[in-house]
């Protein structure tokens, strides 16, 4: 905590914590109010700075991930592109649009506080009743509502500013990791080997990491992307009769996918489109829909088996035990799924990449144990398990706000992916997932940026909630993993409600063969 006695070093309208994509997207959009933009490291980029490792790719080709009015200069590129050619589109990006001058590095938030209502935080908890029949404001109110305070990661000096509105941007990767829990006496203080987050493995610099896994039995806990991003740095360092293979320790198994390409068809046809998302349940939909939507299932289903079919004859998921026993749609519609690496069963066929299936394990001295009373041992161990940002978050805010950040069934409630009801004049952008992270995250702080203008107004307080309630059933509805908080299955209809609320055409294509057949990305909407 920062100390009590403070003097505040600026005011202002607008703040943002946090330069990653969604960061430096919100300033760019709110740049009109000269925005103070806090960075706890020395650079711009988030993830893709601090989080990623030599092989680190996009998961999506170039014209998909990229700003409406700042095109990748190789657009039609089909390859995707690595972290590093990311940073420098990032950086080229904040450059061209001047939104460096707002940002402060190595400013750490340290502590935020509500002085809002008189300076008071017993008169918000009103809005924290069941009577929430009332308007949330403008998020501009013409004095001060939050004071951060931010500590200078060289000179730990602890400076404070005051802001009207404030955009919290620290997204849900990074900081925190997220651990397994053990029984007694079977944690990491068992193992007498090294065992490292990856998010520590993405501080390492190419000839450490080489040299930690080089010759080493590696274990690697995780089968989402970070992990068979590892499992394939793995198995390069250890080539040659000397090498060591690694195994993949794995509890939930998700679909991957070679390619966007199914049987000779383009991916986008059946999840990208108006008329592929026209299959799918999303909120708000007519009376008609609702009645047609069990007679579409079938169709629905049909396509997740063809792609699955497809995966299978094309990847030696049966050969490894990894198909998963879940449709592949669930998958999609919770953002998991993951692009692999070309070499990455070339690699398990060499017996560089091993894979054990288990849902319990813990440590022992020469290794990992699991609930079949097997053995593996290993010299390194690696934890891809993910990160808690809800957790990074929390520690962030001040009560009773900290306790409204995640509701009862784990997921963050926010309107449009942004606005928490119950939260005053604080907007909250990159915690919604969809295929597009970058164009999700782009299109709401252009919504910011138009309501902080007060263009539109935001519904009351119960409207909001009423329709976060609609997209959690939804998102329930579709995929056991709706935690994750992803709209892909129905993303152009999130993008067309927003649109309509900025009064702006939903309908963005020239035709309506186009509307219907061709994919949306964030040329859609400049």
């Amino acid at each position: 905590m920062a100390s009590q006695q403070k003097h505040i070093h600026l005011a202002s309208k607008v703040g943002i914590i946090g330069a990653g994509i969604s960061g430096i997207a919100a300033a760019k959009q709110l740049s009109g109010y000269s925005p103070v933009v806090f960075e706890a490291t020395d650079s711009i980029g988030g993830v893709w700075k601090h989080c990623s490792y030599t092989s680190t790719k996009l998961q999506t080709p170039r014209c998909d991930y990229e700003f409406s009015d700042y095109p990748w200069p190789e657009r039609d590129n089909s390859t995707f592109p690595s972290h590093v050619e990311i940073l420098k589109y990032l950086h080229d990006y904040a450059t061209h649009f001047d939104v460096l001058k707002h940002i402060k590095f190595n400013s750490r938030v340290v502590e935020i506080r509500y002085v809002g209502e008189s300076h008071s935080t017993d008169n918000i908890q009103p809005t924290l009743s069941s009577e929430t029949s009332t308007e949330y404001g403008s998020l501009l109110k013409g004095h001060p509502v939050w004071e951060v305070a931010t500590q200078n990661n060289k000179s730990k000096t602890v400076e404070w500013y005051t802001f009207e509105f404030l955009v919290v941007c620290i997204g849900k990767y990074g900081d925190i990791p997220k651990l397994p829990t053990f029984p007694p006496k079977k944690g990491q203080e068992a193992f007498h080997g090294k065992v490292l987050h990856s998010l520590d493995y993405a501080k390492l610099d190419k000839e450490t990491a080489r040299a930690l896994l080089k010759g080493k039995k590696v274990a690697i806990v995780g089968y989402k992307k970070s992990a068979i991003d590892l499992a394939v740095e793995c198995a390069e360092a250890n080539q040659g009769p000397d090498g060591e293979p690694c195994t993949m320790v794995i509890r939930t198994l998700h679909w991957t996918v070679p390619s966007y390409w199914i049987w000779g068809l383009p991916f986008f046809l059946f999840y990208s489109t108006r008329s592929s998302q026209f299959l799918h349940e999303r909120p708000n939909q007519n009376l008609f829909k609702t009645l047609l939507l069990p007679l579409l299932s079938p169709m629905q289903s049909a396509i997740s088996k063809f792609i699955e079919s497809y995966l299978v004859w094309k990847l030696p998921l049966v050969k490894y035990g990894l198909k998963p026993d879940h449709p592949f749609v669930e998958d999609y519609a919770s953002c998991q799924m993951a692009i692999l690496p070309e070499n990455f069963f070339a690699e398990a066929d060499k017996g560089k990449i091993h894979f054990k299936k288990t849902s319990k394990w813990w440590f022992w001295n020469g290794g990992i144990e699991f609930e079949d009373n097997t053995r593996l041992e290993a010299d390194v161990v690696l934890l891809a398990t993910g990160y808690d940002g809800k957790k990074k978050l929390q520690a962030l805010l001040p009560e009773p706000f900290r306790s409204l950040i995640v509701d009862s069934s784990g997921i963050m409630p926010l309107y449009r992916g942004t606005i928490n009801p119950l939260i005053p004049n604080m907007a909250f952008v990159g915690y919604i997932e969809s295929v597009s992270n970058l164009h999700s995250a782009e299109l709401r702080c252009k919504w910011l940026g138009r309501l902080a203008d007060d263009l539109f107004k935001l519904p009351s307080v119960e409207k909001m909630l009423t329709q976060i309630t609609k997209e959690i059933q939804v998102m329930k509805r579709t995929t056991r993993f709706y935690k994750r908080h992803c709209i892909s299955t129905f993303s152009i209809n999130h993008s067309d409600e927003i649109c309509e609320e900025m009064g702006w055409d939903s309908w963005r294509k020239k035709n309506w063969v186009l509307e219907a057949f061709s994919p949306y990305n964030s040329q859609d909407y400049i």
